[in-house]
């Protein structure tokens, strides 16, 4: 290996060491907030795997006489595993998942560089865990080619329901927010800045399309978490009845959820047995593994409208901070200017849910809020002298 192969093979050794240290700390701080115990194991397996990844970096770079950088927790990185935490588990694992594409192409750039075989293969191995991570966190599935097999029973006790997942968490909701809020006030500003050439009314208009946002926001949140947390309450009340008037098949259903897990028949019966025994338990687990819910993880209608509300009215807020300040063709100016920045960071920040490239969402929100706020300046531009009269 020439000096600069071995300069960029240090180097991705040590960005290969950085991600794995930050993705471990994800795994850890997810694994502190399930509340369900498989997962949470799970997730503490992958922060150990990631942990032992590691490990072989730091070995490999001090053989090769380089300095192993300090184990820090950056900004960036606790910035990025707040947003993600907060986005939800099953979201946070989705967005890790996307992360692990791009550290395969990093990964095979690195066993191109290695400098001998036990190395090169070391790298595949590291490459070959990443690869499977992502499926890591789903649930095992039964052979569907046998007729009587355990995921058929399954569906015929269930009527094939479907699993419902709670996904985004409040900071996608607040992302959202945010994004009504800019186009909505920006659109308004846009306009009644071209009726008026910037004069006092738009900062009236403003305001008022920011508090109008805000509440119609906050209290459509309200209505749909409550609704929805209801929903979830009656599942669990109506799977509270099934356990009590009919428990010889719910604990069946239970044995069957423990066959799929991998546990053998006679030992899935004795669990689901000694588990229906204890109705608070029972229903806990077959709340958990038949509909996807828990009392903990019902949604709170507050935290749903307080989220909206805030998020909407900052978003709101933007387009109109100039016109406190100046009126007139300068503040029209401004107000574009940090229309548009936001817009673009509003943009890039929504792929946290949706995990697409930050600078392709962040573009095309941009070019959108351009649009409507040129529409409604022309139409204010158009209409303006009609509105004097």
């Amino acid at each position: 290996m020439n000096i600069k192969d071995q300069a960029k093979f240090i180097s991705g050794l040590k960005e290969a060491l950085r991600k794995e240290r930050a993705s471990r700390r994800i795994y850890y701080a997810l694994a502190q907030r399930e509340s369900n115990e498989a997962r949470r194991k799970a997730l503490i397996g992958l922060a150990e795997t990631e942990a032992g990844h590691a490990t072989r970096w730091s070995a490999r770079l001090k053989e090769l006489g380089a300095d192993v950088p300090s184990d820090r927790d950056t900004l960036r990185d606790r910035i990025w595993r707040w947003v993600l935490i907060q986005s939800g588990t099953d979201n946070a694992l989705k967005r890790i998942e996307s992360a692990e594409d791009s550290d395969t192409e990093m990964y095979e750039a690195l066993a191109q560089l290695a400098p001998n075989d036990t190395v090169q293969s070391e790298i595949h191995s590291v490459l070959h865990d990443e690869t499977v991570h992502g499926g890591a966190m789903q649930k095992t599935s039964a052979a569907t080619n046998a007729p009587l097999g355990p995921q058929t029973m399954l569906d015929t006790i269930l009527h094939r329901e479907s699993w419902h997942r709670r996904g985004g968490g409040w900071i996608g909701q607040a992302i959202y927010g945010a994004n009504d809020g800019l186009g909505s006030v920006f659109g308004i500003v846009s306009g009644v800045a071209g009726a008026t050439a910037g004069g006092p009314a738009v900062l009236i208009a403003g305001l008022a399309g920011m508090l109008a946002s805000a509440l119609s926001m906050g209290s459509g949140a309200y209505l749909a978490t409550k609704a929805e947390r209801e929903v979830q309450e009656a599942e669990i009340r109506r799977e509270r009845q099934e356990l009590e008037i009919h428990p010889e098949e719910e604990e069946e259903e239970l044995a069957l959820f423990y066959q799929l897990k991998g546990v053998p028949e006679d030992e899935a019966k004795t669990l689901a047995a000694r588990l229906i025994a204890q109705p608070e338990s029972a229903l806990k687990t077959l709340g958990s593994e038949e509909l996807g819910l828990s009392e903990q993880s019902f949604p709170n209608p507050w935290v749903a409208a307080l989220s909206a509300t805030l998020s909407t009215a900052t978003g709101a807020f933007i387009p109109i901070v100039p016109f406190f300040f100046t009126e007139g063709y300068p503040a029209i100016i401004a107000s574009f200017a940090i229309s548009t920045l936001a817009h673009f960071i509003i943009g890039a920040a929504k792929t946290v849910v949706t995990g697409l490239s930050p600078w392709k969402s962040g573009a095309e929100m941009t070019i959108v809020g351009l649009g409507e706020a040129l529409i409604t300046y022309g139409l204010g531009l158009v209409f303006g002298p009609v509105v004097k009269q």
